[in-house]
């Protein structure tokens, strides 16, 4: 939950008008509370309260951009406030700025040095640098006594409460944008530091949000037991998120029809050479990172050790290399969400790169690549034909989670050809251009579909 921390002005009317944009924004009236805000502002350029507001309605409605200038512009004007440098250092943190992260969470506590969720983000700054002896200090002090954490609800009438569970160290599902603030009244609970002894915040349902089974293993493993003090129905059983790891994940699903899974082995890295390479090229990860990050492509075998020492970790996966080139030189990646026995198509990046992500694709500068994704979202079924559609249904049923995605490219005679499939999967809005208006409905559908996953679970316990 972004921290707000705003001090209240001497001024009656801004006051009032701060009061205004609150209640909008707890109504629902976005773009109301929007001018509401920046009415505020218009008055008093500088007021903190109203920069963080605005940033953390635009962080909640998918605006990042948005956000990151208010919360910029927050910093900069009251650069010795803690909150608007943890709620900047987050959103830096989510972007993959480490280092700026640091900054910001450092000066925090330069601030204030007890201010838990600093210590948190530190940590986890920290260990994403790769310093884990130096964020040790800062886990403690963050969670420990700080593991129950209420997150903000903005609705006016009594929310559906929900337990969420996550994990301290990465590794979470994105739910910020299914568990809407005005409906859900959340507590997050992570798992690692909470007492058992301690009862659990009242909830009617659970949401596990801790997905990655090769990062969260002794986590979820805390978070089953945890649950066998509640009779609420639970999103994601994390029995279930366990079986998930991308290497048990592939040998589950390798025997489906229609699907082509690579072979993956877990290897300790001391004990990796080109001997135990049947085939090259083969790809070399880092298990429990995301986003491309600590993961090679390994052309020949004298190669091999150099690449292994680059990686952090002592163990890494080494994952047959799966080539998705199609006639036309282009790889093609596939991203289907799996919501409440659902098939949600959510987008398609396109890239001369092996490694492709949508972030890294030609997507932006390529109009027939965005033709070829929007046919994609509105006919799945048509672009992909019965061999593939049929593999990703078993693969559904096969992983049995409420909520999981699967990335995936197509092979020449139809069959799908598995990159990876898993509770991680997020569902981000397109940005705000109208280049990206075509995407828009895909991502909203998905995203409705599990609010309604969870307003249903819910309301019809098992």
């Amino acid at each position: 939950m972004p921290p707000t921390g705003a001090p209240v002005s001497d001024d009656p009317a801004i006051g009032g008008l701060l009061d205004r944009a609150r209640r909008l924004s707890a109504a629902g009236q976005d773009e109301a509370a929007k001018e509401a805000y920046l009415e505020v502002l218009r008055r008093d350029p500088g007021h903190f309260g109203a920069l963080n507001e605005l940033g953390t309605m635009a962080l909640a409605t998918g605006h990042r951009s948005a956000a990151r200038t208010a919360y910029a512009r927050a910093v900069q004007l009251h650069p010795g406030n803690p909150v608007g440098r943890i709620n900047l250092g987050n959103l830096c943190f989510q972007d993959g700025d480490f280092s700026a992260a640091r900054a910001h969470y450092e000066a925090a506590l330069a601030a204030d040095a007890a201010f838990p969720e600093a210590h948190q983000g530190l940590a986890r700054a920290l260990e994403a640098l790769g310093d884990s002896a130096a964020a040790g200090p800062h886990w403690r002090a963050g969670f420990e006594g700080h593991a129950l954490v209420p997150q903000r609800y903005r609705g006016t009438a009594p929310g559906v409460r929900v337990l969420l569970l996550v994990s301290a160290r990465f590794g979470n599902i994105g739910t910020q944008l299914i568990l809407d603030d005005r409906v859900f009244e959340v507590v997050a609970l992570y798992a690692e530091y909470h007492d058992p002894a301690q009862a659990l915040p009242p909830h009617v349902v659970v949401f596990n949000a801790i997905g990655d089974a090769d990062l969260c293993g002794a986590t979820l493993a805390r978070a089953a037991a945890l649950l066998e003090r509640t009779s609420a129905p639970v999103i994601n059983a994390p029995a279930m998120v366990q079986r998930t790891g991308r290497a048990d994940t592939a040998r589950r699903l390798a025997g489906l029809p229609g699907v082509i899974a690579p072979a993956i082995a877990r290897i300790a890295k001391r004990a990796l050479d080109a001997s135990a390479v049947a085939r090259f090229p083969v790809l070399l990860r880092t298990p429990g990172h995301h986003m491309g990050s600590h993961f090679l492509r390994v052309e020949r075998p004298e190669e091999v050790k150099a690449a292994a020492d680059s990686l952090p970790g002592d163990e890494l996966l080494m994952i047959e290399y799966l080539d998705a080139r199609a006639a036309d030189g282009m790889v093609r990646k596939y991203r289907v969400m799996f919501i409440g026995g659902g098939l949600y198509p959510l987008h398609l990046a396109i890239s001369s790169n092996w490694k492709v992500h949508y972030f890294s694709s030609a997507m932006a500068s390529e109009s027939r690549h965005r033709a070829e994704e929007r046919e994609f979202l509105e006919s799945m079924p048509a672009v992909l034909g019965p061999v593939a559609m049929r593999a990703l249904t078993c693969i559904a049923r096969r992983l049995g989670l409420d909520y999981a995605g699967i990335d995936f490219g197509l092979n020449a005679d139809g069959s799908l050809l598995l990159f990876e499939a898993n509770a991680t999967m997020i569902i981000a809005p397109p940005p705000p251009d109208p280049m990206w208006d075509y995407r828009r409905a895909a991502s909203e559908r998905a995203l409705d579909a599990a609010r309604r996953m969870v307003l249903a679970r819910a309301r019809t316990p098992d």
